[in-house]
């Protein structure tokens, strides 16, 4: 059989994604060297540094590395210790107790104690993060009877809390810096005071980062590297020629191009893995904005899920970096997957030019706008897609294209798109990422990838707050498996694509990949091997 260059191209990549994800994860590698730099690739730039009032991707890597949070979780979502050193559940569920580690400075030399736990979870994340408001949404206090516990006080029982406790999500913010202040507009969002690794040295928009080592850190003789620097840089291109130069360490998210990949890896220079990305669980998906008169119409909604190939996609754009999504859920949350009697949108024109046709938009004369997520360059080249599909329906597309900030500012706040292509964080249970986007109370102007779509179904609601205290995990199943049939009936989203992302590091950088959070950790762990 002969094959073009295309198909061996993704029989390349395949093989690659295969072994990167099926191969043996090595123990934490025992440091050989300490110092030096790494320098980190990431885009867009963030716009502030905490991830604790914030979903979006960049800031959720930086702040990781300055602030740690109550725990990490290794690649099978286990807990595993970090400003909790243990923890207890009631026989009800309605009481968690945080036993904090002692010793604990924030970077200022302030202790770090239960009364930052209780601060930023009342007062940040219950209120400004665009999935904690969801997470976090059963907590009506949190008790400090000493310095060192915390006591999470539940409405209701939250079995999916307990998974969602790291800091790329939840960061602890101090509240000697915090309180009596506006958390959004705080100066310490630009220049950070955490409990982690590194400490925050200088920050350049739109170019750099620089962090350095702190050596008050709690946990003895780490971090291994003098200096971490995140480099912003938009072009895929410029950013493998980086890696391959030496100029740049270290790229994760998929940021560079696909087709890069195979050459990368042949080179012997890399470590290529997908591993490390167990704690996101990302999927692209259409947001439907149903306070637009032409999106609210469920015909509109589904003749353009029939024009769109999900998996020419998968293969085209994200050359097999994934599967076609048929539900919100990722696949990967296997135990509560389940796509049976969920109701599909295969690729069909015709079907879709009928249903148009029955909303009153005969073909060629409906006139749409895109926004995608400027984000990597997959929202971008799937929007360019759609313009091509629309256009084989007799629907004209026109692709918008903004900064990071504008995005989030007309999806978010100004309420200015009809839909958009955009990329999502589920994480490892649906409480965590998923909820935002289709519970009713989510929806709030100004507070970013929540429920963009303005989605509002007390059915709905009933199944997530159901699911989200359901302590029997055969009723729980039950009751996600309503919710994908009932998110794929009513359509305020439509999923496109389940995304493995791949994370490309030079082979001088060790322990970069090492729990569920991948380059998303703190990077206490990393060293650098100066003769490689």
């Amino acid at each position: 059989m002969n094959l073009t260059r295309r198909q061996m191209l993704l029989s390349s990549l395949s093989a690659i994604a295969v072994a990167s994800v099926a191969g043996p994860v090595a123990a934490i590698e025992a440091p050989q060297s300490e110092g030096g730099t790494l320098t980190f690739v990431i885009s867009p730039s963030p716009q502030i540094l905490t991830s604790a009032m914030t979903t979006s991707g960049a800031e959720q890597v930086v702040s990781a590395k300055i602030s740690d949070s109550l725990f990490t979780y290794d690649f099978d979502m286990n807990i595993q210790p970090q400003l909790a050193e243990s923890h207890e559940v009631s026989d009800d569920g309605l009481r968690v107790t945080f036993n904090l580690r002692q010793g604990v400075k924030w970077h200022d030399g302030t202790p770090f104690t239960s009364k930052d736990v209780a601060y930023t979870c009342m007062e940040v994340w219950k209120v400004l993060h665009g999935r904690g408001r969801t997470i976090f949404k059963d907590v009506t206090e949190v008790e400090t009877p000493d310095e060192h516990t915390a006591v999470f006080v539940m409405a209701s029982p939250s079995p999916g809390m307990l998974k969602s406790l790291a800091a790329q999500q939840t960061q602890i913010l101090p509240a000697h810096l915090y309180e009596g202040t506006d958390p959004m507009t705080n100066p310490y969002n630009l220049e950070p005071v955490g409990t982690g690794p590194f400490r925050f040295v200088s920050f350049v928009a739109g170019d750099n980062l620089v962090l350095k080592k702190n050596p008050d850190y709690w946990d003895e003789n780490k971090p291994h590297i003098d200096t971490l620097v995140f480099r912003f840089v938009s072009d895929p291109a410029t950013v493998t020629a980086g890696l391959e130069s030496g100029e740049f360490d270290l790229v994760n998210q998929s940021l560079l191009p696909k087709p890069d990949i195979p050459r990368l890896e042949e080179s012997g220079n890399f470590d290529i893995t997908t591993r490390g990305y167990e704690f996101q669980n990302e999927v692209q998906m259409i947001e439907f904005n149903l306070d637009d008169p032409v999106m609210s119409d469920p015909r509109v909604r589904q003749a353009l899920a029939c024009a769109i190939d999900k998996q020419w996609i998968t293969d085209n754009v994200f050359f097999g970096y994934g599967k076609a999504a048929n539900t919100p859920l990722h696949y990967q949350l296997t135990q509560l997957y389940d796509e049976t009697d969920v109701p599909a949108y295969d690729y069909d024109p015709m079907r879709a030019v009928e249903l148009l046709e029955e909303a009153g938009y005969p073909r060629g004369t409906l006139e749409l706008t895109i926004d995608p997520l400027p984000y990597g360059e997959y929202q971008n080249m799937t929007a360019n897609y759609l313009r091509e599909a629309f256009r084989a329906i007799g629907v004209t597309l026109t692709v918008r294209n903004e900064d990071f900030a504008g995005f989030v500012k007309r999806v978010y706040t100004d309420r200015d798109f009809q839909f958009t292509v955009n990329l999502l964080t589920g994480g490892s249970d649906p409480t965590i990422g998923t909820h935002r986007t289709f519970w009713s109370e989510s929806f709030q102007q100004g507070v970013g990838f929540s429920n963009g779509s303005h989605y509002m179904s007390d059915e709905m609601d009933a199944i997530l707050e159901a699911a989200s205290a359901e302590m029997d995990e055969e009723a729980r199943i039950k009751l996600y498996h309503d919710f994908q049939k009932l998110a794929m009936t009513d359509l305020p989203v439509l999923p496109l694509v389940a995304v493995e992302s791949v994370t490309v590091a030079n082979r001088r950088v060790h322990n970069h990949t090492i729990n569920a959070h991948g380059s998303y950790a703190n990077f206490a762990d990393v060293w650098l091997d100066p003769k490689a």
